[in-house]
């Protein structure tokens, strides 16, 4: 989509940051015509959805405007924090929360002013006004909160809409696509794409996004257990097959369902380099990813490599280990993406212990844990990063 592309370039000269950010996402048409964009995250990939013909309608300056509105969701992870919230009202206050701080938006974008309301509040302070206690309206329409009864219309004179009848400008029924992906996996995944932003735009960091790009940054630490715990999870629900035995929860009888595979198929790359050639780390990732995956239909499939394979091994679930293997020499982190692509059925996701140094794939359309050594880099602006402390 050029105008997309050409609004990329616009924001890589004027916002860098923004513009690295986006450079990062994935990309796909939006099927709904009556919103211009959407993102969130499936699978643990951040996902950037365009319609062409009403994202073409809009002036540049608009079309800045709301990619950086998208970004500012994903970088708050609105997407995740709905939880059990009424989602109309809690898609309101998302962009009641991070409106103000963008210039030039489409028109009917929401502004906390629009409802007599304090400007600098949190999505979760926004929702408290909107949604009293004990008043949580319904799954899929909106609450009738304090806000809605202090407010004077949309625009301020009482001539315009309520706050119940507000609309969010970007698509977020999207966001239901997020669920799949816990929390603090999210943030390891949006954590490696700020690293390469800054990286991108020379440590420039907007100032309105600066506090929560450093609360990223500087997190308290997360054991890697629950990283490699939560990865493989969510790989397990990647598989999915349509079924009329399941009814479709949007669309009913109209569409047939949707059955997730059971069967977990994991491909585990171990750069056999120096780096990771000790017997402490290697045994402790062997024995968790085994903890990880006992008691299910699980097959994985074991390639140890440094500028090319040199051994593959397939286990089942429980029979995991390890194994020292004394390659050597250069390293080449492409091959086992490469023998990846050639398996039936492909690999749910990808798991590649390393140091990181070496060639990689520019894309690469497996979910990806890159499982690094304590001095080890991240290889990609993709894939999530998780470092293996032992």
């Amino acid at each position: 989509m050029r105008t997309l592309e050409n609004a990329i370039i616009r924001l890589l000269k004027q916002k860098p940051f923004y513009g690295h950010l986006l450079l990062q996402l994935r990309r796909a048409p939006l099927q709904k015509q009556d919103r211009s964009a959407a993102i969130t995250i499936r699978d643990g990939i951040p996902l950037l959805s365009v319609a062409e013909t009403s994202f073409s309608a809009l002036e540049p300056a608009e079309q800045e405007a709301l990619l950086e509105h998208l970004l500012k969701h994903l970088l708050h992870l609105h997407p995740l924090r709905r939880r059990e919230r009424t989602p109309h009202d809690w898609d309101v206050a998302c962009d009641l929360a991070i409106n103000p701080t963008i210039a030039g938006l489409p028109a009917g974008a929401l502004y906390p002013e629009n409802f007599r309301l304090e400007p600098g509040l949190s999505a979760e302070e926004y929702y408290d006004l909107i949604v009293p206690a004990f008043d949580m309206g319904n799954e899929e329409g909106s609450g009738a909160g304090r806000a809605e009864q202090a407010s004077s219309g949309i625009d301020g004179n009482g001539s315009g809409r309520q706050l119940h009848e507000a609309e969010a400008i970007d698509d977020h029924d999207a966001w239901q696509e997020s669920d799949s992906t816990p929390v603090t996996l999210a943030e390891e995944m949006l954590r490696s794409m700020v690293r390469d932003a800054l990286r991108g735009s020379d440590g420039e960091t907007p100032a309105d996004v600066r506090a929560v790009v450093d609360s990223l940054l500087h997190p308290a630490p997360i054991p890697w257990r629950q990283i490699l715990r939560q990865f493989i999870a969510t790989a397990g629900r990647t598989g999915r097959s349509n079924t009329w035995m399941r009814e479709h929860r949007r669309f009913a009888h109209e569409t047939p369902g949707v059955r997730k595979r059971r069967k977990l198929n994991l491909l585990v790359g171990i750069d056999v380099s120096d780096s990771t050639n000790i017997v402490a780390l290697r045994e402790a990732f062997a024995a968790e990813l085994v903890n990880l995956a006992r008691g299910r239909d699980c097959s994985i499939t074991v390639l140890y490599a440094n500028s090319r394979i040199q051994q593959i091994e397939t286990f089942s679930s429980a029979a995991f280990v390890a194994q020292r293997y004394d390659g050597g020499g250069f390293t080449d982190l492409r091959p086992v993406f490469e023998y990846a692509q050639t398996m039936h059925p492909l690999p749910a996701a990808v798991i590649y212990l390393t140091d990181g140094v070496g060639p990689v794939p520019e894309q690469i359309s497996f979910p990806t844990l890159w499982v690094l050594t304590r001095e080890g880099e991240k290889p990609a602006p993709w894939g999530v990063e998780l470092r293996l402390t032992v």
